[in-house]
Parts: C-alpha cells; structure tokens; sequence
C-alpha cells in the first residue's frame, strides 16, 4: 500500500516533548524550567507593536496579497544591510521572503533535489530539515562531527556521489550552538563549487554571533550566486514568530525556481509580519545589539554551570543553545521526560538530533536557554546539580 510523505517522518520532537509535562504538578517553588524551544516567549518591542498596530489600522495593502517575493522595499533593505555586513555585492533581485526560515529550507531544498538525490547534514542536526527532506523524497546524508561539533571539509567529499545535490550548515549552529570558522564556510564553499553542488547556509541566529564583524565573507565571492543559498529568519532578531517571516537569498535562476514553489504552498509571507521586519531592520538596532548583549552574558552563565556540575561535559554553546553531554547511566530519551518529572526541567534529548541507532545521541542533550535570565540559568544549574546523574535514575 502506498504511503504519504508525511508518514516516511517522525513527528514534530518539540510537540512530543510538549506531551511529557501531561499529568505532572509542578510545585509553586519550583515551577517549570522551559528550555526545550529556540523561540522567544516575549512579544515584539512596544515600538514596533506600535507601527504594527498602525500598519493594520491604516495600510489597506497589508491585508492583500502581495508579490510572491516578498515585499519590494523589505527585499530591498535586506540586500543594502546584507552587502553592508558581508561585503560583496548582493541586490534586491537576489532576495525572497518566505514564511519563515523553516519554509526557505524547504523552497531551497524543492529549488535544488529530488526523490532519489541526496543532501548532506552534518550531525547532529536541526530535526526540521530531517523531516522535509524524509517527505520530499530526498536522501539525508548524516556528516558525523567531532567532539567541537564542528563539520569537517574534507570528510564531506568523502560522501559525495553523483546524487548529491546540496550541503547544508547552520551556523551559529542548531542545536549544538557552535559557530563555524570563516575558513570553514570558505572550504565548504569550494567543495561545493568544485562537485556541482549548492551550499545552504541558514544563518537564522547570525544576530547572536559571539564574534565582531561579519561572520565569513562568502559574498565576497564573486560568483557567490552559482553555489551559495543563504537562509535567513526575522523571527528570533525581532520576536515576529507567530507572524513567519523569513528570508532567502541565491542568485535570480534558483530565484525563478524559488518563486514557483512560494506561489504554490503559499502566495505571499504576511504582510503585516513583512511591514514589521522591514520597520525592525530600519529602527530596531540599537535594541537588537542589547538582546544580543544578553544572550552572550546568558550563553556565559550557561557554559559556566555546565562545567560546575560533576561528569558533564559541554560540547557546544552558542547563540541559543548548549549542547551538552550527561552523565546518567539512562539514555537521553529516557532521561530527559524523567527530568520533568525529578527537577521540573523540559530540554530535548539528542536522540531528536541524531540518526537512529547513533550511540552518540543517548548521552547528548539540547539546552534552548535563550528565554531564561540569569536567575532562571542558576536555578537550572542547581536542579541540575541535585540530581545524581552518575546513577541511573528510577
């Protein structure tokens, strides 16, 4: 019997742990510990829920469709801030906003591979791209990573085979924080071009950098546009996730491919969240460099309580996440419902980021500390340092 795409996938990791907190109580001293999700909690910036607010009230256009490329004047902002950052030359053609940056994957991906072909992803990787590439018919390629987490060029030409079509990275990274040299964007860049393949790169966490300056200088490239797919997601920059807004940017032929598949399963991304982004990227830097403050001082703390407690070991830390190692004698997907109930802490186990089977992933888990302060991350550390990991628990 034939089966849908959706059923060669597993279901949305986020949900199932949604699932584990069903009949627990959690006592008023110690309340839930959310850190199993990489989305902000806030709502926008009051500025920018006002022009929100007067874009409803007085833009009759917002409530229409809109080209499926995306809003021209966000298209053309994008393309003025992205040359300023990296350099190079990129233009208001070579852009389209999406429904989010998830949806971009997914455009890049149906622009690029078909049933059969194959798509490399280093490991561990985002679960997402994992299930649309299982529902698109198209082959993941695990790239096993070292203990830095950190994908290596030449491994990668190893498993390259006349199917492959892409490379993807995500960088900072999601889910182990980690963020990739220049070098290294630069070596995969060419591994790319020199096999015919496109390079996707979702930078969806690029305004949380720990670095000054631009990250790489992949658009200084001259023919960046023959390899390079560049993803990018307004949605944790200006806290507009529930409005889905996202960008892509690749040269005008993947564009035209690009825009066929927008048309399809969408028309256009809102055009409210499209007139907030705009307004955020032309008024909100100076607040956007302070939530970047915060989430390095936040990234510090975690990484300084992970190496407080007794047989973990930190593999990443970055942007949003940590990843980490625990030193429980039960597997991460066993071991991470039993912290809801034992110290009132929800976080993702790495069995939701690594291949079936992959020994790795039962002493890994995810830590999304960007909606937690510092009093929240010292509360995690010390429920953390109550329980005896080193025993399994029961």
């Amino acid at each position: 019997m034939h089966m849908p795409p959706t059923a060669s996938t597993f279901a949305p990791p986020v949900m199932e742990a949604r699932r584990w907190l069903e009949g627990v109580a959690f006592p008023r001293d110690q309340p839930l510990i959310n850190v199993s999700q990489a989305a902000p909690v806030d709502p926008p910036p009051e500025p920018l829920l006002r022009a929100m607010a007067d874009t409803v009230l007085h833009d009759p256009t917002a409530h229409l469709y809109g080209p499926v490329l995306g809003l021209p004047a966000l298209r053309e902002e994008l393309a003025a801030q992205w040359t300023r950052a990296y350099g190079g030359t990129i233009m208001p053609e070579h852009v389209a906003i999406t429904q989010g940056c998830n949806q971009a994957f997914c455009a890049a991906i149906s622009a690029t591979a078909g049933p059969g072909d194959e798509v490399i992803l280093p490991t561990p990787w985002y679960f997402n791209h994992k299930m649309w590439l299982d529902m698109a018919g198209v082959r993941a390629v695990p790239l096993a990573t070292a203990d830095d987490l950190l994908p290596n060029p030449d491994r990668t030409a190893d498993l390259v085979t006349g199917r492959t079509r892409a490379i993807v990275l995500v960088t900072p990274n999601n889910p182990g924080g980690v963020e990739y040299p220049a070098e290294t964007l630069a070596a995969f860049r060419d591994l790319a071009r020199s096999r015919g393949l496109k390079l996707i790169l979702d930078e969806t966490y690029r305004d949380f950098h720990g670095g000054g300056g631009a990250p790489h200088a992949l658009f200084q490239d001259a023919g960046w546009q023959e390899v390079l797919i560049h993803l990018y997601s307004f949605s944790k920059s200006y806290r507009l996730t529930g409005h889905r807004v996202g960008a892509l940017v690749a040269g005008r032929s993947m564009l035209a491919e690009v825009e066929k598949f927008l048309d399809t399963v969408g028309i256009c991304a809102p055009q409210v969240g499209q007139r907030a982004a705009l307004w955020g990227m032309r008024h909100l830097g100076d607040w956007l460099s302070e939530q970047r403050r915060e989430i390095l001082e936040r990234r510090a703390a975690v990484a300084e309580g992970i190496a407080r407690l007794p047989g973990w070991r930190l593999l990443g830390c970055g942007a949003y996440f940590a990843y980490v190692e625990h030193p429980s004698g039960l597997p991460s997907d066993q071991l991470a419902p039993d912290l809801v109930r034992r110290a009132g802490v929800l976080l993702l186990p790495g069995t939701m980021f690594m291949p079936s089977g992959d020994e790795r992933a039962r002493r890994q888990l995810r830590i999304a500390f960007a909606n937690i302060d510092a009093d929240g991350i010292d509360a995690l550390i010390r429920r953390l340092a109550a329980l005896d990991l080193t025993r399994a628990l029961t």
